[in-house]
């Protein structure tokens, strides 16, 4: 037989052999397509309806802090408010029911509990640290070689290999300890960041339910400054039929008249912007119609604490300042984190090879291996990137620190701003409600002076300003008395439902 012939005969072995090949790697492949496409649907079909895998490991490592489960009960409260929360409103809506509203609305309050979960999550990894990790690897494998331009006909090899590995690190200067520590610290400050949102949104609602509520009592006052004004416009055209009065008193009159039913309407306008701020606040549509129930009155609790008791009361337990503080601890962990990096670790690993190793083609013959090693690992040098990476760290944290300071700062200054105006509001509500006794008192004696001609119209108007004046500054008088109150309670971080609705 010729080389030639031999050659090609040579070609045809080698090209039946490459086309079996080909066919038996797309055999393998297929069948390992339905192998996953199989497990995919036992598992995702029995953890459906049969069981829960991921139950049992939900918090293996107890990182979730309590009040994930029993919820977060502000101060004074023995429980946590009650959502869903629901109202009908075709009943009058009462402070707690606003209160109770927009705490289970309040988009900011949601995301402050989810960082809660997302914290709680970041310590759970911390602490994964100090656990070994298991891992393996399953390869199935098939091998073709050819040899072109030779006579050597081609081989072809299939097989599977297996590597599993666990490691565990044995000891570090610090790395993990601080990380875990640096966690820990964050958790406790998105709780606190989720109390000082409740304080933010107590104080928030408790406003805009006053302020509706002063809204509706000067709309009320306006419509009674209207009522007085037609009854003197009345009054005033009837003298003057009567030629007891000229045509002059009967225009100041009409012009009284006429400017008392627009601050009327200015009033209601003003009412309707404060009831959708309220709708708003709360949490609810906006076309929502509330009946607010019962007029603005002076009952409530007058805290008798010194200015010196409500400062250390805020520095100590407000949450907003906690919350900072928690931040620049877990800022300090983070520096001696980075700084710990440049130091050794030493780790212990031990590994099982079937059939090759990583990387390699697989073993002619079937074969196992185990490997159990120690490793000291010297991070000698990276490039300066651990330099930076701790400057930057020392830099946060002095940014955490002037946070600190700053928030601090922010809060005692207007907790001193709350105590100074609700001292000042518990006189001016006195003295105003003495200064509308008078006023409704002097305009009954002008008015019967009047209708009898003993005085003129220029009094009784003078007479109806100082009454509408008066009133305006008890319903001012009112609504600082609340806020003030109130706003110190916020300002301090003390305040609860139950100290709202008293």
């Amino acid at each position: 037989m010729s080389d030639r012939r031999k050659r090609n005969i040579a070609a045809r072995n080698n090209s039946c052999l490459r086309e079996k090949g080909r066919k038996s790697s797309a055999t393998i492949f297929k069948r390992l397509l339905q192998q996953l496409m199989v497990c995919y649907v036992l598992f995702f079909t029995t953890s459906a309806f049969a069981f829960d895998f991921a139950a049992p490991f939900v918090d293996p490592l107890f990182s979730v802090p309590d009040i994930i489960t029993s919820g977060v009960s502000l101060p004074g409260d023995s429980k946590p408010a009650p959502c869903p929360a629901t109202k009908d409103f075709s009943r009058p809506l009462a402070l707690g029911e606003s209160v109770d509203l927009a705490l289970c609305n309040n988009p900011q309050i949601k995301g402050a509990w989810a960082a809660i979960k997302v914290q709680a999550g970041a310590v759970g990894e911390a602490r994964s640290a100090y656990l070994p990790t298991v891992s393996g690897t399953i390869n199935f494998l098939r091998t073709n070689t050819d040899y072109p331009g030779s006579a050597f006909p081609s081989t072809s090899k299939e097989g599977s290999t297996l590597y599993a590995t666990i490691g565990l690190r044995l000891f570090d200067f610090g790395t993990r300890d601080s990380n875990l520590q640096s966690s820990n610290h964050l958790l406790v400050s998105a709780a606190a960041h989720h109390n000082a949102i409740l304080q933010k949104t107590l104080a928030n609602v408790v406003q805009a339910y006053f302020d509706a509520h002063t809204a509706k009592a000067t709309l009320q006052a306006k419509k009674q400054n209207e009522t007085i004004a037609k009854n003197i416009l009345v009054a005033s055209l009837r003298r003057e039929k009567l030629g007891a009065g000229d045509m002059s008193e009967s225009l100041q009159a009409t012009t009284t008249a006429v400017k008392a039913a627009l601050e009327r309407s200015r009033a209601h306008a003003a009412y309707q912007k404060s009831l959708s701020v309220l709708l708003f606040t709360m949490g609810v549509p906006l076309q929502t119609r509330v009946i607010l129930s019962e007029d603005l009155t002076a009952k409530g609790k007058d805290e008798s604490l010194s200015l010196d008791e409500w400062l250390k009361t805020a520095a100590k337990s407000h949450p907003a300042i906690a919350s900072a503080r928690e931040q620049f601890e877990a800022s300090r962990h983070r520096v001696a984190s980075a700084r710990s990096e440049s130091y050794p670790t030493v780790d212990v690993s031990a590994n099982f090879y079937q059939n090759g190793y990583p990387g390699q083609d697989i073993s002619s013959t079937k074969s196992q291996a185990n490997t159990i090693g120690l490793y000291m690992t010297f991070p000698f040098f990276n490039g300066f990137s651990r330099t930076y990476k701790i400057r930057s760290a020392e830099a946060q944290a002095e940014q955490y620190k002037a946070e600190l300071q700053d928030s601090e700062y922010n809060i005692l200054l207007e907790v001193v701003k709350a105590y100074e105006d609700a001292a000042a509001s518990v006189q001016n509500l006195q003295d105003s409600d003495t200064l509308v006794s008078v006023a409704e008192n002097a305009l009954d004696t002008v008015q019967r002076k009047y209708e009898k001609g003993a005085a003129n119209i220029v009094e009784i108007l003078n007479t109806q300003s100082a009454l509408s004046d008066a009133r305006q500054e008890r319903i001012r008088s009112l609504a600082e008395w609340h806020s003030s109150r109130l706003r110190l309670l916020a300002n301090v971080g003390v305040m609860g439902r139950n100290t709202v609705i008293q």
